[in-house]
């Protein structure tokens, strides 16, 4: 009697039934699978934010005329290419407060998608096209495959200093690169490169979700997703524009 009440149990609970996402969990599955979800609607209204703003600026030419043609135009661009960097410090200061961090995070996001915008306005749409779909690929592959190995037991969290090395030394690259201009190879190596960094980062930062990251940290989860996406686009723009050439 015991065990048939124990089994209708189980299978009355969803806690009972959800499976741990990696060998040593000793959370509740469900709670960090609710955390994920969470995680990844903010993460896909972000993206499509972006989607939103960047086709309104490529489609709408005077407005990216504007902000290569005027003084004023250029100024704001300056100040849209600053503005995600300044809002990232209070950011992660308010990130659990609501509803300061959402609004914190608005603004953040839409900075950037203006830029991002920007960035795809002299571009051709084939190769904004191309470096769209490879990056929704790479995204929804690399995310498979770290739950995939964070369910038999692999972690990821030797990355991080590595990674942090290589976003180092992609800065200084592209800094000698803007001073000292080496030609279209070294921007292909250039985006090369950044592609697989930051296809590391999307493996680190989805096994910190999975393991590391706590409840009240899905703002600050969601940036780093965001920026792995975003990023990862921007250097596979590189490349398949250096190509289109």
């Amino acid at each position: 009697m015991n065990m048939m009440w124990n089994q209708a149990y189980r299978k009355s609970d969803p806690e009972a039934q959800a499976r741990p996402l990696y060998p040593t969990m000793l959370e509740s599955p469900e709670l960090r699978w609710s955390f994920i979800r969470k995680i990844y609607a903010i993460v896909a209204m972000q993206l499509l934010a972006t989607i939103a703003i960047g086709a309104v600026v490529v489609s709408v030419r005077p407005v990216a005329h504007f902000f290569v043609s005027t003084g004023a135009g250029l100024a704001l661009y300056i100040v849209l290419i600053i503005t995600p960097f300044i809002v990232l410090c209070p950011l992660y200061y308010y990130h659990q407060k609501h509803p300061v961090n959402y609004l914190l995070l608005g603004i953040f996001t839409l900075s950037l998608a203006c830029v991002v915008g920007l960035t795809c306005a002299f571009t051709s749409g084939k190769v904004i096209l191309e470096s769209v779909i490879l990056t929704a690929v790479v995204v929804i592959g690399l995310t498979l495959y770290t739950f995939w190995a964070a369910k038999r037991g692999h972690d990821f969290n030797f990355l991080g200093p590595f990674l942090a090395g290589a976003i180092l030394v992609l800065f200084v690259f592209a800094l000698i690169q803007i001073l000292f201009p080496l030609g279209r190879i070294s921007v292909m190596i250039y985006g090369c490169l950044a592609s697989l960094i930051f296809c590391g980062y999307i493996v680190y930062d989805t096994d910190n979700l999975i393991k590391r990251y706590s409840y009240d940290e899905y703002i600050w989860a969601a940036v780093a997703l965001y920026l792995d996406i975003i990023n990862l686009f921007l250097a596979l723009l590189t490349v398949f524009r250096v190509s289109d050439r």
